[in-house]
């Protein structure tokens, strides 16, 4: 009996410690794609201070940020991109970054309305979701979801990147 305890014990441990860093995954996820819809749409943020609200030195994903109407933008930086937040994080979570994204930009007060992908933008392998946004005042923004490195060693992404004044928006709005 004491044995039958014991190797129910050792099996029962050793599933746990294996589903760990599947756990560890999904939680690690949530983080960063909370992280990203809190903090990625509010404008007026320096890199230093979306580094500090997110937490980015110690969290578990990869941010990538710039605002050009704040500070320089990187010498490399996308053509037509004036703002970027974006957060990259392991494994293949594209189905909940987009379900929580779309519920983010339904949210009060909502983030635009859907318009046709700006040139300044195209899908990329593994991209999953991507879409032009009509922002107040006659901005425009773009939303990406996506997967990089996969099948080997999946990293989902999501950014959004405000485009400079003028750029984007369909002839006639």
């Amino acid at each position: 009996m004491r044995s039958l305890r014991l190797v129910t014990l050792t099996v029962t441990l050793t599933a746990y410690l294996a589903a760990g860093p599947v756990l560890a995954s999904g939680n690690e996820a949530k983080l960063a794609i909370d992280s990203f819809n809190a903090w990625c749409f509010k404008a007026g943020q320096t890199e230093a201070q979306a580094r500090d609200n997110m937490s980015a030195g110690t969290a578990p994903f990869t941010l990538t940020f710039w605002d050009d109407s704040l500070e320089p933008r990187p010498a490399d930086a996308q053509r037509g991109v004036e703002r970027r937040c974006e957060v990259a994080f392991d494994g293949d979570h594209t189905a909940a970054a987009i379900e929580a994204l779309r519920i983010q930009m339904a949210t009060p007060p909502v983030f635009g309305t859907p318009i046709p992908l700006p040139d300044t933008h195209a899908v990329t392998p593994g991209t999953t979701l991507i879409e032009g946004r009509e922002l107040l005042r006659g901005r425009v923004a773009v939303v990406h979801v996506g997967l990089r490195n996969a099948p080997h060693a999946p990293v989902t992404f999501m950014a959004v990147d405000r485009l400079y004044d003028g750029l984007g928006l369909p002839e006639g709005s």
